[in-house]
């Protein structure tokens, strides 16, 4: 067993020798990684937005009543924490390749449940299949580590900004799919509120395959293999004995506590806008619209978010993210409660504060990660972003209830504030010089 393993590993080795003896080859990789992350978030885009925006109506409608209209969510936030572990754990194993595949596959397969469900009217059913869905939104997120993979230290940022705008394509194109899934379901004797899950099953089912097929050879285990030699070069050369790259714990909890804490306020604001604005006489259209210009603000500003992450500074952009959060709470907190510009505004603030943290977040805890840990890391660190993002959706109605939407708006935006303290604690600056071989 033992020598069969061996000889597997040795083949493996020979097939990456190429990109190992070839800077230009490596470089050639990274790009064809990219354009491969780019097209499977956009399928992964389509399938997150689809399935999201009539998960809480089809609760409604099997249930027939409102009551249970914000369990879909917490279903969902739940199965996508716990498959974001699974899924980071399995490609620190086996690669992103099979890691980001299985989770694709499995939240495809979660959609096809909740189809399966409305067909059945099975509420049971519902909620088991809404929790395995939620795994196609956790490997969406991980999926934008996969770029970083072969990135040098200049070009991380940059990586995770295009699979974030790649993902942006599909979240505008799900949601504008409803109403026609809607009609072929309808076409084909299925409930038309399930139709969105129909577009949603064949978006992940899609994107998995996608990953499946073309993510060859695989961009992590390539990395940890050119590392491996680069040591192994040293060692040869007789040259001083490299010290085993470990991960920077500062710096995963620096760029953790970035995107945690900005997960909390943009989903805190968020989920309690529509209901401010519906108190205060918006119509439902006005609704749609600030919350299409907040999602604008998430995913467009990545063009070029990742150019400011290099050149500031990872430190630099996660203060920004901070600022901007709070400059978005006292604007919507002091702004005319009837003036719809000044809610836009806010809303669009929030959005750009949230990608501001994302993208240095990430960025630093792939900066801090050891290629023995990565996967493994950057799933917890998902793990984390995703349970805050519960908690400040759950505490954000609390909130509201007992004080009011001015409290909440500002109140939440100072939580990102300390952040910057742990990022000084941490020392994050610019991208340490054993970056390369980590």
């Amino acid at each position: 067993m033992g020598e069969r393993k061996r000889k597997k590993a040795e083949v493996f080795r020979l097939k990456l020798q190429r990109y190992m003896d070839s800077e230009e080859e490596q470089h050639r990789l990274y790009k064809k990684t990219l354009l491969i992350v780019i097209i499977s978030q956009i399928f992964g885009g389509a399938g997150l937005a689809a399935g999201i925006t009539v998960g809480a109506l089809l609760a409604q409608d099997m249930m027939g009543t409102d009551s249970v209209t914000g369990l879909p969510t917490a279903v969902f936030t739940f199965g996508s924490a716990g498959a974001a572990l699974l899924v980071g754990r399995l490609s620190q194993r086996l690669g992103r390749r099979t890691g980001l595949a299985a989770g694709f596959l499995t939240g495809g397969m979660g959609a096809v449940g909740v189809v399966l469900a409305a067909i059945t009217n099975h509420i049971g059913l519902l909620f088991v299949a809404l929790l395995i869905y939620g795994a196609g939104t956790a490997t969406n997120l991980q999926a934008r580590y996969a770029g970083t993979d072969l990135a040098s230290s200049t070009q991380r940022a940059k990586a995770v900004s295009m699979a974030m705008i790649s993902t942006t394509l599909g979240a505008v194109a799900g949601p504008n799919l409803v109403g026609p899934m809607g009609e072929v379901a309808t076409a084909m004797g299925i409930p038309s509120l399930a139709g969105p899950f129909l577009l949603a099953a064949a978006a992940y089912l899609a994107a998995g395959a996608f990953l499946y097929l073309f993510l060859r050879p695989d961009p992590f285990l390539v990395a940890k293999a050119l590392a491996e030699e680069q040591k192994n070069n040293r060692l040869l050369h007789d040259e001083e004995e490299p010290v085993e790259a470990s991960t920077d714990r500062r710096g995963v909890l620096a760029g953790a506590s970035v995107m945690v804490s900005t997960q909390f306020v943009m989903v805190a604001v968020m989920t309690m806008t529509p209901i401010y604005m519906g108190n205060h006489g918006f119509s439902l259209q006005a609704v749609g619209m600030v919350i299409g210009f907040h999602i604008a603000g998430m995913y467009l500003p990545s063009l070029v978010t990742g150019t400011l992450v290099e050149k500031a500074g990872r430190a630099r952009m996660a203060a920004a993210s901070a600022g901007t959060l709070l400059a978005a709470g006292v604007l919507a907190a002091v702004g005319p409660a009837d003036s719809l510009v000044s809610i836009t505004i806010a809303l669009i603030l929030l959005g750009l504060g949230w990608n501001f943290g994302l993208i240095s977040g990430t960025t630093i805890v792939v900066d801090a990660a050891s290629l023995s840990t990565r996967a493994k890391t950057q799933g917890t660190v998902d793990v984390w972003i995703a349970f805050s993002g519960a908690v400040g959706g759950g505490l954000s109605g609390i909130i509201v209830a007992y004080s009011s939407f001015g409290v909440l708006a500002i109140a939440a935006p100072v939580l990102s504030l300390l952040a910057i303290p742990v990022i000084r604690w941490a020392g994050v600056g610019r991208p340490p010089k054993t970056a390369e071989v980590k």
